[in-house]
Parts: structure tokens; C-alpha cells; sequence
């Protein structure tokens, strides 16, 4: 509320004639240090957005722009707000590769050298699967591109909090961030751009070159506050949560293990321990979602959430059509206790038989 009322920093923070916008612009300037720090970056690599969906389309299409024959690669499971923006590129004549990752749901560096050629102007990859939870090799992925001089994006917007990420000694030019997935307000985000060597990156919205000319408009001071303050939180819990959230995932999968017909989906030694993607074998994920009330799961991401078609991130490594419409996707994170483990265990031990057997009385 501090930086909502007219008792305190209400002032334009983009406004460098009077007390009230230097207030303001000092608070973002803190802001801005606090996400840099997550990710060890310089503060003057982070760029401000309203959230990770337009950090990204600024990233890649920030980059094609005006590059005639450009050629980007991209994988098959990316979020939506990468897939989507590569294929409105197709639309306008930009050539994508779109890369089928194994049945883990990596990408390899093998695969991304073999899909290179002359005119790959950009790699678009994500860190942390949002369906599955799978770590991509970004390290070696990057490395690769970096000898070869090409742009990479990386999508780390399920990664940022969950796991160590530093831009300093990974190589990768550029990276999405999101407010509301380190626990900070939702409707904001942020793009961190190389200062060394220099990413060349077109502004997507204009009109008064904010953001050192890559994007536009008036900057939601409060928001951007809550943003920096949980990057700073998410920082100095990073161990500890991440060791948290590895005991409450072994003790939910300790107890889905004695429940016959459940399989993993993703891969159980590259992953953060968040997301949890489990498919019930004999079990419509619709029909157990239903039967799960008191529980907040999901057979998708978000973004995918109005549709009834099977979620492409599990067709993408190879699953069926009635594997992916029995899959459920689980999530823990920093307000999770052992109790609400428990329960959600219990609930499905108690649901899943009785929708197996309701199913074999119908057939």
C-alpha cells in the first residue's frame, strides 16, 4: 500500500523533475538489483514487462526483427507463449525447427547442433518444463551456442526460486521471468538482456522508450516492489525450500508407489521437485479431478486450460492420447506441509480404486 497512496511513493518513477518520481524511481532501482541478484546478473540487464508471456514474445521476436530468412529453433513442449509467438513467425515467413524432446522431456545439445544451419538467428528454450517439471541442459545447450554465436532464450520462469540459476557463468543471452511464480504479484515479470557482449533486441511496444529503449510505458512501482522483495526472499531460501519441497515430493511419491497402476511421467533425475506429472492408469484425469475437489490439480498448464485436448507437453515425449487424458499434474510449493501431502495421498489412494472399479461395472 505504500506505493498506492498519496502519503506515500505515488510519484511516476519514469518522472525526473521533482521529489515524488525520484522516490519512486528509487524504488524500482531497488527492485531491479533484487531479481539481478536471483540470477546474479548486473541490475542493468533486467528489463521490466508485465509478466514472463511478454518477456518472451519480446525476446523472440525482439530478435528476428528485421532479419530477412531468419531460422529459429524451438522445442515441441514450450510454454504456449513461445510456441505460439514462433508460429505467428511462421506466419510471417520465419523458418522454425521445432525439436522433439526425449521421453523425459529433455532436449539434447546434439539435437539443437544438428537442427543449426547458416541463417539460425536464435535458440528459444526452456529450463524448467511447467508440465513436468524437467531440467533442460541449458549449460551445455548454451555453451554450444555461445561458440557458434548464436542468440539463446531461456524460458525460466518455473525455474527462478526453485533452483540455482547464474547468468554469469551460464551461457545464455537472454531469460523470462514471472512476478507471481517466485510468490510475488501477478501481472509482471521481467526480460534479463546481456549487457557483454551486447544482445541486439527491437523494442515490441513503443511510445516514450522506457526501458532503455526495449519497452515502453508507464512502470507499476507497487508491483514491481512485490516482485523485487520476493526475489530477494526466494534468494535466500533457495536451499533450504529446494531441500523442503525434495522431502515433501519423496514422501508423496513414497505413498504413490503403493498404489498399483501409477506412472511417473518426466524424468526423476533432472527435475525440480515441485511439479509432480503422474499418470493413473484405468482413470480419466477429468473424471479424478472431479473426484479430488478439496484438491487444486491439473491435467495441463494454465494456459491450456480451457481445452479438453490431451496436453501437448505429454503427447510432445511420446504418450498416447488416453496416457495424457489420465495424467495429473501435481504441484508443491513454499506454503505446502506435510499434512496437505498426506491428505492428497489419501485422497487418491481412496479415489483412484473406486473410479477403476465404477469403470470395470460400465464395461
Amino acid at each position: 500500500m505504500k506505493h498506492l497512496t498519496i502519503g506515500g511513493v505515488f510519484g511516476n518513477p519514469a518522472s525526473r523533475s521533482h521529489g515524488f518520481g525520484w522516490q519512486a524511481e528509487a524504488a524500482v532501482e531497488a527492485a531491479r538489483r533484487q531479481v539481478a541478484g536471483l540470477i546474479n546478473s548486473d541490475s542493468r540487464e533486467i528489463v521490466w514487462t508485465s509478466g514472463a508471456t511478454e518477456s518472451d514474445n519480446l525476446a523472440i521476436k525482439g530478435v528476428v526483427a528485421g532479419r530477412a530468412n531468419s531460422h529459429i529453433i524451438t522445442s515441441a513442449i514450450e510454454h504456449k507463449a513461445v510456441i505460439d509467438t514462433c508460429v505467428w513467425l511462421e506466419s510471417q515467413g520465419c523458418r522454425v525447427t521445432w525439436l522433439k524432446p526425449d521421453p523425459t522431456g529433455r532436449i539434447s545439445a546434439r539435437q539443437v547442433a544438428e537442427a543449426l544451419t547458416a541463417d539460425t538467428v536464435l535458440v528459444s528454450l526452456m529450463l524448467v518444463n511447467n508440465e513436468l517439471g524437467t531440467i533442460n541442459d541449458i549449460p551445455a545447450i548454451g555453451a554450444l551456442l555461445r561458440e557458434k554465436g548464436v542468440t539463446f532464450h531461456v524460458d525460466a520462469a518455473q525455474a527462478a526460486g526453485k533452483m540455482p540459476i547464474d547468468v554469469s557463468t551460464t551461457p545464455m543471452d537472454l531469460m523470462s521471468l514471472s512476478g507471481h511464480k517466485v510468490y510475488g504479484p501477478k501481472g509482471v515479470g521481467a526480460l534479463y538482456v546481456r549487457r557483454s557482449p551486447e544482445v541486439r533486441l527491437e523494442a515490441q511496444i513503443h511510445g516514450g522508450g522506457h526501458e532503455r529503449g526495449m519497452r515502453s510505458g508507464t512502470l507499476p512501482t507497487h508491483q514491481l516492489v512485490g516482485m523485487g522483495q520476493a526475489f530477494e526472499l526466494a534468494k535466500l531460501q533457495l536451499k533450504e525450500e529446494h531441500e523442503r519441497l525434495e522431502t515433501l515430493r519423496d514422501r508423496f511419491m513414497t505413498q504413490m508407489d503403493s498404489l498399483p497402476g501409477v506412472a511417473f511421467n518426466g524424468s526423476r533425475e533432472h527435475r525440480v521437485p515441485g511439479i509432480i506429472n503422474l499418470r493413473f492408469d484405468g482413470v480419466e484425469a477429468e473424471s479424478l479431478m472431479l473426484g479430488l475437489r478439496e484438491l487444486a490439480v491439473s491435467s495441463g498448464s494454465a494456459c491450456a486450460s480451457a481445452t479438453l485436448d490431451p496436453s501437448y507437453v505429454l503427447k510432445g515425449i511420446g504418450l498416447s492420447d488416453v496416457g495424457a487424458h489420465s495424467s495429473l499434474r501435481f504441484s508443491m510449493g513454499r506454503f505446502s506441509t506435510e499434512e496437505e501431502v498426506d491428505f492428497a495421498a489419501q485422497q487418491l489412494m481412496d479415489v483412484v480404486p473406486r473410479l477403476r472399479a465404477v469403470r470395470r461395472t460400465v464395461a
